[in-house]
């Protein structure tokens, strides 16, 4: 962020406090919180938040001190959400995968090099996984739905994106750039992807893409459990589940974004 220019440094720290802001919802964050999640210095945490503040993008609870989404983000996103929000095409999907496996299911959306979970629907299964939950960000390659989304995105950006990323220190050795194109061949070969508890210990998932109109992986439907529920014979009845769905939800999408459609 150094290298850019003074304007536009100061519009990615806004956006990087905003970010993290929104990942703390509904519970809130405090300044000490953002400041470690971005990197930068306490002070000027607290002077972004507090513009933020003044300009109704973020809420501050006194009583607690913490920080939260504001009024006008949400007036934006109700706006935006004409052009970007598939959630009601996709609710029905992700309640007929909750319901068929007894799993939690999941849509997340693509959103740069990180995808964002959307929906969440609980099965009737009574032991779950809380990895993933609605406003929950993880880099494209970490989770199912990251890297489902990964593996179907054009040969030049994903092997562009696996140069310039670096996980491993963060979420383990099974994220090196070398693990990673392992992951994506699989998923290629298999159509979705699999992950076997490789950010939670026991804590397996498994994800689609689904693709937008001009054919990009912009989204994915995902399931997750206890890994006992995902035994490799179920895994096959699963990841047919999924991909029967994703592709249903696609061909959706690929029909509301044509001119006879909109008419």
């Amino acid at each position: 962020m150094s290298n850019l220019p003074a304007g536009a440094q100061v519009v990615g720290r806004l956006a990087a406090v905003l970010r993290t802001v929104s990942t703390s919802m509904p519970e809130g964050i405090t300044t000490t919180e953002v400041a470690r999640a971005t990197s930068l210095a306490r002070p000027t945490v607290h002077r972004l938040l507090s513009a933020l503040v003044t300009e109704g993008f973020c809420d501050h609870e006194h009583r607690t001190g913490k920080w939260l989404l504001g009024p006008e983000l949400y007036l934006m996103g109700a706006v935006a959400a004409e052009r970007y929000d598939i959630s009601e095409l996709a609710r029905e999907h992700v309640t007929a995968l909750a319901e068929a496996t007894g799993e939690s299911a999941f849509l997340s959306a693509r959103r740069s090099d990180e995808t964002v979970c959307l929906l969440r629907q609980d099965g009737a299964f009574p032991i779950r996984s809380f990895v993933l939950y609605e406003g929950r960000r993880f880099p494209l390659g970490v989770a199912s739905a990251g890297m489902a989304i990964l593996a179907f995105l054009p040969e030049e950006s994903m092997k562009r994106y696996l140069a310039n990323s670096s996980l491993e220190a963060e979420y383990g050795p099974a994220h090196s750039a070398k693990e990673l194109k392992k992951k994506v061949a699989e998923t290629r070969k298999l159509g979705y992807a699999v992950n076997p508890g490789l950010i939670v210990e026991g804590s397996w998932g498994m994800g689609a893409a689904v693709f937008d109109s001009s054919g990009q992986p912009a989204w994915a439907l995902s399931l997750t459990g206890i890994h006992t529920r995902f035994e490799a014979e179920r895994r096959k009845e699963l990841g047919e589940l999924l991909l029967h769905h994703a592709h249903e939800l696609s061909t959706k999408l690929v029909k509301r974004s044509s001119p006879v459609a909109r008419q």
